[in-house]
């Protein structure tokens, strides 16, 4: 896999929700949680209010994400925020019936509304580069993928159909893909914090990234992992540390844990497996290792997951 498809896959628990409605004054109010919240405009328009910061007007085509899950809202049919009797939590909003969502009115507003629950603590550097809240619009001759995977969206929510859950989960994977693409092409590689805006167009992070997702259990070294981007072993160690943040083999180290926390809580693989799976030939240096990264043994991470 690449980069960016093991920072999503990595990052994610469970299946994300989903909600659509038609709205034609009032709005909600999304506490903070635990995942990546995501909103996308049909039609109509209406605001985002951050919990900080100006209010964002959103039109037609607008695909916004919260990937910190901070408290916000959506407000319908003018500039102002929620009244305290029209606010609703997010998770309240999303299992509710229909009829406790504002009444349509003149000028409605067509929405998709959910989240992805996610375990910040396995949360690629990558994603951690985000802004609280980023908009990006899938207009007309703009980041067509997008607006193809937001299109089709819509049309099997509104018809639904057998295997819709599958599909739906899918083309949501595809929405996150396509607006993390925007994202990276829009922001100029200058801009602070763009580290790894930049590592991932570098020719040299390029090829030892590749090389550490594509097999991270092999034994490199950063002599073969030079040899392999064509460069001195300084030179790859300066280079990745500039816009990675850490060396290769620190990066390398980390996302071998990563990989094993998904694994643990998400299979049934014995700790050997497990161990073997991300490079450790004895589960004991592995669970010395997780330990030191996690704070609590494979085992207790394990249990504390949900799995057996």
């Amino acid at each position: 896999m690449d980069v960016l498809s093991d920072a999503i896959a990595t990052m994610r628990t469970g299946t994300p929700s989903l909600s659509r409605a038609r709205v034609g004054r009032g709005g909600w109010r999304f506490e903070p949680y635990e995942g990546t919240g995501f909103h996308i405009v049909l039609d109509g328009r209406c605001w985002l209010l951050p919990e900080s910061g100006e209010p964002l007007a959103l039109g037609a085509g607008d695909v916004v994400l919260v990937p910190r899950g901070r408290a916000h809202a959506l407000a319908f049919g003018d500039a102002e925020p929620p009244s305290p009797g029209q606010v609703l939590s997010f998770d309240v909003w999303s299992g509710a019936p229909e009829g406790r969502a504002p009444a349509p009115s003149d000028t409605t507003t067509s929405v998709l509304c959910g989240k992805y629950l996610s375990d910040g603590s396995r949360a690629h550097p990558l994603l951690r580069e985000l802004p609280d809240v980023l908009r990006v619009t899938a207009g007309m001759g703009r980041h067509d993928g997008l607006r193809a995977a937001v299109d089709l969206l819509a049309r099997e929510l509104a018809t639904p159909r057998t295997g819709g859950q599958s599909l739906v989960t899918g083309l949501l994977d595809a929405v996150f893909v396509y607006l993390l693409r925007a994202w990276l092409d829009e922001r100029p590689a200058s801009a602070p914090g763009t580290g790894w805006r930049r590592a991932l167009t570098d020719p040299v992070c390029t090829a030892v990234l590749d090389a550490l997702h594509g097999d991270p259990a092999f034994p490199w070294t950063l002599e073969g992992l030079s040899r392999l981007a064509g460069v001195s072993r300084a030179t790859l160690s300066r280079r990745f540390a500039a816009l990675a943040g850490q060396s290769p083999m620190a990066y390398l180290a980390w996302w071998r844990m990563v990989i094993a926390a998904r694994l643990l809580s998400t299979s049934d693989a014995p700790l050997s497996e497990v161990a073997a799976r991300v490079g450790y030939g004895s589960p004991f240096a592995f669970s010395h290792a997780f330990t030191r990264e996690f704070g609590r043994p494979p085992t207790r991470f394990r249990r504390a997951s949900g799995r057996p």
